[in-house]
């Protein structure tokens, strides 16, 4: 019996969806080996995560003492505090990077209205409940909006820059600066003259 190369599944699997049709692909596709892979891998633990599911569902008692449960909620309001305070400095800097903060936030977000209602005893539970419609769940929409429009911004950055290709009057060093993030003019060459 031969084993398959591992390569050559993860191309087979990898070929049956093409690149999204958004300008960067038209640009530049992303084929690094990791990007490959984890499609196909995150594809499988996606559905190995069904059946483990399942059995947690049935098997966890449906209540349970934790052991530094203070720490944890604790170490994750931190962590929120932290994707919050990144999500307002891209949003303060316009950076492309709020894309991934405010998703980042949103995420946490979520899990946090999820925990706390679900994990609240009794009547503080519609304190919780409050906190999840009101706040969190608001915001982490907040969050997803600025997530797409952030990368719709940057779609449309991308479309400019290929429009700014060599004959259209746009020098391609300024237009390969502003892909980088720099919008500033190159530095002169040693000859003295901007190339």
């Amino acid at each position: 019996m031969t084993i398959p190369e591992p390569d050559g599944i993860v191309g087979k699997i990898d070929a049956l969806v093409s690149p999204a049709p958004e300008p960067e692909n038209a640009v530049l596709t992303d084929e690094a080996r990791v990007v490959r892979w984890t499609g196909p891998l995150f594809v499988l633990l996606s559905l190995a995560l069904l059946p483990w599911t399942i059995y947690i569902a049935g098997s966890l008692p449906a209540q349970q003492v934790s052991a530094n449960y203070d720490a944890a909620w604790a170490g994750f309001d931190v962590l929120l505090a932290i994707t919050l305070a990144g999500t307002a400095y891209f949003a303060l800097r316009r950076s492309r990077y709020l894309a991934t903060a405010a998703s980042a936030t949103a995420t946490m977000l979520v899990v946090d209205a999820w925990f706390d209602v679900l994990t609240t005893p009794g009547i503080q539970r519609i304190e919780s409940i409050g906190l999840a419609v009101f706040v969190e769940l608001p915001l982490a929409a907040v969050c997803v909006w600025l997530s797409w429009h952030t990368q719709q911004l940057e779609e449309q950055r991308i479309v400019l820059l290929m429009r700014a290709r060599p004959g259209n009057g746009v020098r391609p060093s300024l237009a390969a600066s502003a892909a980088a993030g720099s919008l500033a003019e190159p530095a002169p060459s040693a000859g003295g003259s901007v190339p």
